[in-house]
């Protein structure tokens, strides 16, 4: 029993390994549900949430107080509606991660899980790296991209990854001390990192019970 997060550069295969993670462990993967929940409880598309993610200081402001129900926006704050700003988005999704976390038995990929979970028994971090050139090929021969596009993908990827972390206001997102396992995808290759992540979800489950 337990909560597992995965951090990952983008096109280090978190995606990809996440899905494979959970299904070898018998776990729910939780990729775009965050996204869906958010959008569900605060009535927008989701795809205005993940647009959301890439908008930073007054504008996000003015986009999210258009979009926000008064009753929710009340029920967070403890008072009536005023200004919403980056903070009472974080305090949304951090809600939003720790009810999906109460199920149990789930793989998290993104979205700051190891940040809003890092005090949480029974839950695993992982972080996935991997240089440069092995992130584009990845998207390129798994996405069926062009070359050139691929490399526009892990690039933007990249950006959107910094503009979340940055709604917690961090940026050691990639310090090791945060995370339970670091792999390098580019030089261990998928399957031998699914196979550690295995062993060490399992590995720690027995420490817990014991």
């Amino acid at each position: 029993m337990a909560v597992v997060t995965i951090a990952r550069q983008f096109g280090a295969g978190g995606r990809t390994l996440g899905s494979r993670l959970a299904k070898e462990l018998g776990y729910r993967f939780l990729d775009d549900v965050v996204i869906q929940e958010l959008a569900r409880r605060i009535k927008v598309p989701h795809e205005a949430v993940q647009d959301i993610e890439n908008i930073a200081g007054g504008l996000f402001s003015r986009i999210v107080s258009a979009m926000l129900s008064r009753s929710y926006m009340e029920r967070l704050t403890g008072e009536d509606f005023g200004y919403i700003d980056e903070v009472i988005y974080r305090k949304m999704l951090q809600e939003v991660i720790h009810d999906l976390a109460r199920k149990d038995n789930v793989v998290l990929l993104g979205r700051g899980g190891q940040y809003v979970l890092e005090d949480e028994p029974n839950t695993v971090h992982f972080l996935l790296v991997a240089d440069r050139s092995y992130r584009v090929a990845f998207m390129r021969d798994n996405y069926k991209l062009s070359p050139a596009r691929a490399e526009e993908a892990v690039t933007e990827g990249e950006k959107r990854r910094r503009q979340i972390y940055s709604l917690f206001r961090r940026s050691d997102y990639n310090d090791p001390l945060h995370y339970h396992m670091v792999l390098n995808t580019s030089r261990m290759g998928q399957d031998q990192a699914l196979a550690q992540m295995v062993g060490c979800v399992k590995g720690c489950a027995e420490t817990t019970k014991a």
